[in-house]
């Protein structure tokens, strides 16, 4: 007989979890069985990483991209999108608003943009890191390991790799012209140049099954990623993947959940794309083991035109509004923002298990 509660510390205290265990949880949809779930994970989530909701501010400075991803808006075919590259004073305005809000972490974040001088961002994190008490998290895409080392020499804290899925042949069917085992590549190159490193998944691409979400949550523990990110997929009209269906939220939350039990002291993020769906679930995220909202501080005219995915969250909204909406999210859940640049709460790692 199937018992919810040992199968849940099963998971927890092994090592690797079971990749059956996994999937068995992420295949229940009882109202009860799901309540014990994000009970657990919120436990977890709780003894690991506290109470309190660590703010990390985006600015998509680029929306340019070489890549071909089915999923993404981005993509280099879709003709119809303007394209954009913030200049460093309209970079830098746009960080020095996100500290007037009290927000210690700042994420850079572009398409894989092969207009993006590395000597450019490299002098951009240097007048960052020398006129603000900030971390800076960087999210944009493969590059070389020259291009790693400056700008962690820069002052660089962090690095932002998602995989998408750790499934080689669904990768694979999705990335045109991309390369698995790079990706893995960058993976280690950043853990091996001394960045905490964030990775993570999409929940519900075509193809995609229990088991390769399970096989992500190993993935993730196997590699003891400082950050994980799990967000939904929303189809984009101008995409290879267009006509597709969106993404079950609660299939979602179930991985955030497990996430949390099997990673423990993970930062994972409730996205704004778990934001963007029928409703807010970000608050649903924060209930189950996500520990950090992602205020967006990219300007107007910029904004709107970051789209990944369409009906994006808070995408009319003044920059820093974000913030009194955020604080009242963690108010009325009884938890408090954590103002702090909230590092990895990870030993430092030598090697790398990518």
């Amino acid at each position: 007989m199937f018992r919810l509660d040992e199968c849940l510390s099963r998971i927890h205290d092994a090592s690797l979890p079971d990749l059956n265990d996994l999937e068995q949880v992420l295949s229940l949809n009882g109202k009860d069985e799901l309540n014990e779930l994000f009970l657990f994970a919120d436990g977890i989530r709780k003894k690991f990483c506290g109470d309190g909701i660590v703010l990390r501010g985006i600015i998509e400075f680029s929306n340019f991209c070489l890549r071909e991803c089915f999923y993404c808006g981005l993509n280099k075919n879709n003709r119809k999108l303007e394209r954009y590259r913030m200049d460093k004073d309209e970079l830098l305005k746009a960080v020095g608003h996100l500290v007037s809000c009290k927000i210690k972490t700042v994420v850079l974040q572009s398409g894989e943009d092969t207009g993006l001088d590395p000597f450019w961002l490299k002098d951009i994190i240097r007048e960052i890191k020398s006129s603000f008490d900030i971390a800076v998290t960087l999210a944009v895409g493969e590059r070389s390991e020259f291009d790693y080392k400056i700008w962690k020499e820069a002052g660089a804290d962090r690095y932002l790799l998602k995989i998408e899925t750790s499934d080689e042949g669904l990768y694979s069917s999705m990335h045109p012209q991309m390369d698995f085992k790079q990706r893995l590549n960058c993976l280690r190159v950043l853990n091996k140049i001394g960045y905490q490193v964030g990775s993570g998944n999409i929940i519900g691409l075509p193809g995609q099954t229990l088991k390769t979400i399970a096989q992500d949550i190993v993935f993730f523990k196997r590699n003891d990623f400082d950050m994980v990110g799990i967000g939904p997929f929303i189809p984009h009209q101008d995409t290879r993947f267009g006509g597709q269906k969106k993404a079950d939220p609660l299939l979602s939350l179930k991985t955030i959940a497990l996430t949390r039990i099997v990673t423990k002291n993970t930062h994972i993020p409730a996205t704004t794309a778990l934001g963007s769906l029928d409703k807010d679930y970000r608050v649903d995220g924060l209930k189950c083991g996500a520990n950090v909202l992602m205020p967006n501080f990219t300007p107007q005219p910029f904004r709107k035109l970051y789209e990944i995915y369409p009906q994006k969250k808070c995408i009319d909204e003044p920059v820093g509004a974000c913030n009194f909406c955020m604080d009242d999210m963690a108010k009325n859940l009884g938890r408090f923002i954590d103002y702090s640049k909230a590092d990895s709460l990870k030993q430092r790692k030598v090697g790398s298990n990518v």
